[in-house]
């Protein structure tokens, strides 16, 4: 037997708790400190944050499927889906149906999960891709398989199981999502077992042509969110795309037993440093806000137009710095201007020298 899913006993996960207890008092501190954090922010700052959160949340889940779309299409279809206005018509349909996605997904604390919604989903993130059969199970005698390599010499890393046991399988999933025991006595362990338990076992199901990995993630924020009966703002797709290899890895070895231990104990990890990265997010925005509020008055055009492009890193900060080369390609003025810009802004206090000589290279400071 090679698979989870052909064990006698499957889908009867077992784990051991003992590694838990300290990632779940980090996860509640963590927590406790980002309900904080939006509990002291008026309602505007509190709705930037949430578009900022889903926003990166659906670029990176899309790209971690070689998907790649504007950051001003997902947001302006985040916004529309929300119905924040100005609306915006976005051409691109990928980041609609990912947006409309992270927007359903952000509202289900309260919700029974049901074939109906998790096909709902998969139809709105699928639309615009007339090659697949959305809204429906996988069907067809071909296995379902996640293969790497070249043409004749491809690896099966894991095979599904066959399409007519998905039907049964989705129903046995539903039942565990909505109704699953895990047995601990604290919620925030029982939340974040659940997750990794959900994410695991949704993936090894595989139930859809495609968009399974993207489902199957939001399925994860979806779990927390609804044994802690409150939403709960996580990057889980960044943290995942920081050490794909890793992810990877790990979830081909839990698909080989019904002991998921290890798994466990790897994505409760990725869950912390996951709600981590949204507190991070969070505080940058907040930080943004009051950074424009201070200093849009004294800055010109050319200067607004590179702080937002280096505002757009996020609090990981502009790679390498901004040169005075960077500078001229962004806003395709002289290397004079460039100059006088870049230490204008410096002796304004928003950006840091770093280096020297020809090495020059600024950051932000905020």
């Amino acid at each position: 037997m090679d698979y989870n899913w052909q064990r006698e006993n499957w889908p009867n996960f077992t784990y051991s708790t003992v590694d838990i207890k300290a990632i779940s008092i980090a996860f509640a501190q963590e927590l406790g400190l980002l309900n904080g954090l939006l509990l002291g922010l008026n309602e505007g700052f509190k709705k930037e944050s949430l578009l900022e959160l889903l926003k990166e949340e659906a670029i990176k889940t899309s790209e971690i499927e070689g998907e790649f779309m504007s950051k001003d299409d997902v947001m302006s279809s985040i916004k529309n889906n929300l119905g924040i206005k100005p609306s915006k018509i976005v051409k691109d349909k990928r980041a609609n149906g990912v947006a409309n996605l992270m927007v359903e997904v952000s509202q289900i604390e309260n919700k029974t999960l049901t074939k109906k919604l998790i096909c709902d989903w998969h139809k709105v993130l699928l639309s615009h891709d007339k090659s697949i059969n959305t809204g429906a199970w996988r069907k067809g005698a071909e296995p379902m398989r996640i293969i790497s390599g070249s043409y004749g010499e491809e690896k099966v890393h894991f095979e599904a199981p066959p399409s007519t046991n998905v039907a049964a399988e989705m129903k046995d999933f539903f039942n565990f999502f909505n109704n699953g025991v895990i047995k601990v006595e604290d919620i925030i362990s029982k939340a974040l077992i659940k997750a990794a338990i959900v994410h695991l076992y949704f993936e090894t199901i595989h139930p859809f042509e495609d968009g399974n990995g993207r489902i199957g993630r939001a399925l994860a924020d979806a779990a927390l969110s609804q044994t802690l009966k409150q939403p709960v703002l996580i990057s889980l797709s960044k943290t995942i795309d920081k050490n794909k290899k890793l992810y990877y890895a790990q979830l081909k070895n839990a698909q080989k037993s019904l002991d998921v231990t290890e798994w466990v104990n790897y994505f409760t990890r990725v869950l912390l440093d996951a709600l981590k990265n949204a507190k991070n997010v969070i505080e940058f925005t907040l930080k943004k806000s009051m950074f424009f509020e201070k200093f849009k008055q004294q800055l010109n055009a050319r200067q607004l137009k590179v702080i937002n492009k280096m505002m757009e890193k996020g609090s990981e900060g502009f790679e390498g710095g901004m040169t005075a080369k960077k500078y001229i390609s962004i806003t395709k003025t002289s290397k004079a201007t460039a100059t006088r810009d870049l230490q204008m802004l410096q002796e304004i206090d928003v950006l840091k020298q770093e280096g020297a000589g020809r090495s020059i290279s600024y950051q932000l400071k905020i």
